[in-house]
């Protein structure tokens, strides 16, 4: 009887590691997700942020040229 005890602790202790290592490796391909589209997000809001930085010199350039045509 205990060698059955045994055997069956056995095959239910490798089933458990088995699910954990199934878990484990959707756990890190979802992780993984989550980088990639972190990633693109900052790439995304560095470009914006270069953007808005070039956007913001090409006003004062044209107020710039405003304010010089205004004095005689």
């Amino acid at each position: 009887m205990s060698e059955n005890v045994q055997t069956a602790m056995f095959e239910i202790l490798k089933k458990i590691q088995g699910d954990v290592a199934a878990f484990r490796g959707a756990a890190d391909k979802r992780f993984e997700q989550v980088d990639s589209r972190l990633e693109r997000v900052e790439t995304l809001v560095r470009k914006q942020r270069r953007d808005g930085a070039a956007m913001l010199v090409m006003m004062r350039s044209a107020a710039g040229d405003f304010e010089s045509g205004l004095q005689p």
